[in-house]
């Protein structure tokens, strides 16, 4: 009879630490691509895209060498790579993906504009060896649905042609005409920064200005801007400052607009608030989906610096496609170098935000507003609203509309004016049957309640919100139950999973609409949970769609 083999089993080497062992010549590599960035914990998340730039994907050895490089343990950096979605992780055994990714987006107003036949047909004719084909969320080209991004060149009103084509151009991000630093100069551009850092202007005056224009946080929240400064300077320093430029709210575009096409006005109200409030240093994040935008910032901060301008440190972080980092202290954990996971409060980040401190953060928007606001003054703001509603807005329009794109209109307008006087009425042959007034958060309402102000405070009491001001409009063909179910669909993607109201509630409500008969009774209890014990505003406001589904247009469920 055979005997067993009783042969002692290999066992590793102890004079080696345990888990993965780091492999010199990844560790080369790494080197080299990082170059001379800091070996810190916050750059964590830039060293992982200077990687994946250089070698087209993160292979597990690449990352045990960077863990080796930052002196972190590789679980860490591990967790953080697999929590982004722009990230792209090759483990042993595996082939790396193709050389060339198109991305293109299902969000509501691409798939309105027929996205996913587009999808279907270039998965079906395309090689995969070759070319991956990545349906994505929303990648802030709304008012060009279908919209597609083949390697960093964004390709608008895409269909299967023009795709193809693309395929065989440079995907290097094409750089639009903007307005360049001398440009901006040349119209009187940082001067009202000169009178701010010179003290001709002191800080309780630009203060008093901006709470006196009514300007509010228009990223989404809408807090007071004067009134947001005044507090974060009211903590003891060092402080710090974020702008928030990772607008990924589906239907959302208005800040890449105003990146591609007046970058100063932002960057000079960014210099102006950190010296205002007292921030050492300001952190931009930019959503990875905005590749031109990038490239603008990167040169004009040289220029300003090189110009003598740069009053205050700004360092460039790029987003790696998560759009819950749009969420304030999501963003800092993700700045810090960590999953974007939104933190719990209080503390809220204008006592302790970024590393600890308090920190100041706006929007793009917000910014760009403050330097013409504090050179002309409060009146010459607010008087541009309507009734009772200061001011102007960025209104990102889009699905059936003649003129989708980013309407400059007044405060608390209605959606009939803006339709009708801004974007050239409704396109040929639709009439208005539903509209998001605030993105995919926003929820979505009837012709109705079409002439109701599109500003804060309107939509709350009945279940919705403005947020970022994103419109989407929906025609008389549209469904408004595969509409809800495509927003739905995003936000289940999207949950960062940290807690269960968000990470099952999305995704059982999306289980349920895929059905014959969804029980309206069982959605709203969801809606009831998720909107109740959600720790942010992504699980809070998520199924307002649903609710509003299930109330205003209760024959699509039948």
């Amino acid at each position: 009879m055979d005997q067993p083999d009783r042969s002692t089993p290999q066992r590793r080497d102890i004079s080696q630490p345990k888990g993965r062992q780091v492999d010199e010549t990844a560790l080369a590599e790494v080197a080299m691509l990082l170059a001379e960035m800091p070996r810190r914990r916050d750059m964590l998340i830039e060293a992982l895209h200077a990687i994946q730039d250089g070698l087209g994907a993160l292979h597990v050895r690449h990352l045990a060498a960077l863990a080796e490089l930052f002196h972190l343990s590789q679980a860490e950096v591990y967790e953080v790579a697999s929590f982004y979605h722009h990230f792209d992780i090759v483990r042993e055994g595996q082939d790396a993906p193709a050389s060339l990714t198109v991305r293109i987006c299902d969000g509501l107003s691409c798939e309105m504009a027929g996205s996913r036949t587009l999808i279907d047909a270039l998965q079906s004719t395309t090689d995969p060896a070759r070319v991956r084909i990545q349906p994505v969320p929303c990648i802030g080209r709304c008012d060009k649905a279908p919209a597609a991004q083949i390697g960093k060149r964004a390709v608008d009103n895409a269909n299967q042609a023009r795709i193809i084509e693309a395929t065989l151009m440079a995907h290097e991000a094409e750089i639009p005409a903007y307005e360049s630093l001398d440009a901006y100069r040349s119209v009187q551009g940082y001067q009202v920064l000169g009178r701010v850092l010179s003290g001709e202007m002191g800080a309780e005056a630009a203060i008093s200005i901006m709470s006196d224009a009514g300007l509010r946080g228009l990223g989404g929240a809408g807090f007071p801007a004067g009134r947001k400064w005044s507090i974060v300077r009211g903590f003891d320093g060092p402080r710090l400052m974020t702008v928030n430029a990772d607008e990924g709210e589906p239907g959302t575009f208005k800040d890449r607009f105003w990146l591609e096409n007046s970058p100063h006005r932002m960057l000079e109200g960014a210099l102006i608030a950190a010296h205002v409030v007292g921030c050492e240093r300001i952190y931009i994040y930019v959503r990875d989906e905005y590749p031109a935008v990038l490239e603008i910032l990167r040169h004009e901060i040289a220029a300003l610096k090189d110009a003598g301008l740069l009053s205050t440190p700004i360092e460039l972080r790029r987003g790696a496609g998560a759009y819950i980092c749009g969420e304030e202290s999501a963003m800092i954990e993700s700045i810090e170098g960590k999953r974007g996971l939104p933190r719990h409060r209080p503390p809220y980040i204008a006592e302790a935000g970024l590393f600890g401190r308090p920190t100041l953060n706006h929007n793009v928007e917000t910014l760009s507003w403050a330097p013409d606001i504090l050179k002309n003054g409060a009146r010459w703001f607010a008087d541009q609203g309507s009734t009772a509603r200061p001011g102007l807005r960025s209104y990102s329009v889009s699905g059936r509309v003649a003129n989708p794109g980013v309407k400059l209109a007044p405060a608390g307008i209605t959606l009939r004016r803006l339709i009708d006087n801004f974007c050239g009425g409704m396109a040929e042959g639709q009439t208005l049957k539903a509209f998001f007034p605030g993105g995919a958060s926003g929820g979505v309402f009837p012709p109705a309640m079409a002439d109701l102000p599109l500003d804060f405070g309107t939509f709350e009491p009945h279940g919705g919100l403005i947020g970022s001001h994103a419109v989407v409009v929906l025609g008389q063909a549209d469904s408004v139950r595969a509409a809800v179910l495509n927003t739905m669909r995003f936000f289940a993607h999207e949950s960062c999973g940290q807690c269960t109201p968000c990470r099952a509630g999305t995704d059982k409500i999306v289980r349920i609409l895929q059905e014959p008969n969804p029980d309206p009774g069982l959605l709203a209890e969801l809606k009831l949970v998720m909107s109740d014990s959600s720790i942010c505003g992504l699980g809070q406001a998520a199924a307002n769609c649903v609710a509003h589904l299930i109330e205003y247009f209760p024959e699509e469920l039948a």
